[in-house]
């Protein structure tokens, strides 16, 4: 599985740069490993259906998410996404990483789980916390490695951003990691146990590779009758929530690039990029992985300057080199990239400031969909907080205003960002729209200056031109209309066109005045 994690991961991450010219990078999805694990094919595969009809689910979910990738419905539901939503979505996926790299089990471990409180201070040596329910016994906030990822890890590359260097991320990652590496310290992460002499020898390796052989092509079409009503439902649910998930991170890392539109509210290259996000799911379930998903770490290169796709074929072929590095990477502990994920959930909390707060309608759907993002540790679950609430407060604030003719509006109603059901471009992509009006390279934009006068839009624009005396050719300039040369004894034209009198002229000036 370690194998196959890093080979999908190179191969999506590599085509999307290559392909789509986007910084972001793909991998198997956490959240989505742990549906497919623990709920839907079980412990010991004790769950609602098999493994390998689990994987078929996937394969599915990946042609129906290329269906609508080629449709355009994901880039038509990314631009009907009110404003105030798009940009909390960015800002809730930032505070999402701060609270991942808070946890114990990929952060630096400051706060944890409890029986009474949803969350604790946490902080405490891995030896005092209970076995159960991971809570600290005792000795909060004195373990060694937090306070080395604090100082070493968070410190340190927040002074490094500060003075803009370069690859202060990595420094500060590689920092930590060096000093957590040497067996006799307090921060090790080979402690002189069972897991910590496992992780040492798996380390002594540095280079080694795992075939893929058990989980290769292991699809089952063969669907009983028993598992019909769960394959459904298990399709429903993960392409539900990979339309959220996948298409939000995908539109909040394109947004924190800079790379959207405000006027189309789309980036260039959306389609190629669903598209490659899409077959990399199907793909995927080949090499027995789960949904493969844009990766919202993909900040941390974004922040360190990362605007084009070579940013993600530079992590496709870091994920490649892994796969041949594992005990290396594999050794790297949690609390080397904790305060990586605080720091760049940090910049992109900044979009806060770019919410309508103003208006009641706009500020608390907002507030929604970037506090249940952390709180439920899940994407989707935060837009569609938003996005319903956002339908209820304002559709019931447009019934009473059409009821009442408009004398009940709410408060700073005329605050409200502007949103029309009529999305700019329409339902279907451009290329469909193209190709129905019998575009031959349906596939590129309208150039009306270099294309031939096949379309009814070309032919329109000629016969006007032949209406109007000028040549029917595409691209040559109008002619201009010859004028009467006139002359007006005692005027005279200046530069400009306007006529001038004459003043020595009497008999059209007059005489002077004494």
């Amino acid at each position: 599985m370690v194998t196959a994690t890093g080979a999908i991961a190179a191969l999506s991450s590599f085509c999307m740069g290559l392909f789509a010219n986007m910084p972001v990078a793909l991998a198997p999805g956490m959240g989505m490993n742990a549906y497919f694990a623990y709920q839907v094919v079980g412990r010991n595969g004790q769950g609602s259906i098999p493994y390998e009809l689990a994987l078929t689910v996937i394969f599915v979910e990946g042609l129906i998410f290329v269906a609508l990738s080629i449709l355009g419905l994901r880039q038509w539901l990314a631009r009907a996404i009110p404003a105030s939503l798009k940009i909390a979505s960015g800002a809730g996926i930032g505070l999402y990483l701060a609270f991942i790299g808070l946890t114990y089990s990929s952060g630096i471990g400051v706060i944890t789980g409890d029986t009474d409180l949803p969350v604790k201070i946490g902080g405490c040596k891995p030896s005092l916390r209970n076995q159960t329910t991971g809570v600290c016994t005792s000795g909060a906030m004195r373990n060694p490695t937090m306070w080395l990822s604090i100082f070493c890890g968070g410190m340190f590359t927040a002074f490094l951003m500060m003075y803009r260097v370069k690859g202060a991320i990595i420094a500060g990652i590689l920092l930590v990691s060096v000093l957590s590496w040497p067996r006799d310290t307090p921060v090790t992460y080979f402690p002189h146990t069972d897991i910590g002499d496992h992780r040492f020898m798996f380390f002594k390796k540095v280079v080694t590779f795992h075939p893929i052989e058990k989980i290769l092509l292991r699809q089952d079409w063969h669907i009983p009758s028993e598992h019909i009503g769960q394959f459904i439902v298990s399709l429903i649910t993960f392409l539900y929530i990979d339309i959220l998930d996948a298409t939000g991170t995908l539109y909040s890392m394109a947004r924190y690039c800079g790379a959207i539109d405000e006027d189309t509210q789309d980036f260039e290259g959306s389609a190629v990029a669903y598209m490659v996000d899409a077959f990399a799911i199907s793909i995927g379930s080949l090499f027995g992985s789960p949904s493969v998903t844009a990766y919202i770490e993909s900040g941390a290169g974004i922040s360190e300057g990362g605007a084009t796709g070579i940013t993600a074929c530079v992590a496709g072929l870091c994920f490649f080199i892994s796969i041949f590095f594992a005990p290396i990477f594999a050794s790297i502990p949690p609390w080397a990239t904790g305060c990586t994920l605080i720091l760049v959930g940090a910049m992109m909390a900044r979009a806060c400031t770019e919410i309508n707060w103003r208006y009641v309608g706009d500020s608390v759907p907002a507030f929604l969909t970037l506090a249940i993002m952390p709180f439920t540790y899940s994407i989707a679950y935060g837009l569609i907080a938003g996005i319903v609430s956002y339908t209820i407060l304002n559709t019931g604030a447009w019934i009473i205003k059409w009821a009442s003719s408009g004398r009940f509006i709410p408060h700073d109603y005329e605050q409200k960002d502007y949103w029309t059901y009529k999305i700019r471009g329409g339902l279907l992509p451009g290329w469909v729209c193209r190709l129905a009006k019998g575009k031959r390279d349906f596939w590129r934009e309208w150039d009306f200056d270099a294309e031939e006068l096949t379309s009814r839009e070309s032919y329109a624009m000629a016969k006007k031109n032949r209406g109007s005396g000028a040549r029917a050719e595409v691209g040559t300039p109008m002619q201009p209309v010859a004028t009467a040369n006139w002359e007006i004894p005692g005027v005279r034209r200046t530069n400009y066109g306007s006529p001038q009198v004459d003043t020595e002229d009497s008999s059209v000036a007059g005489s002077p005045r004494q």
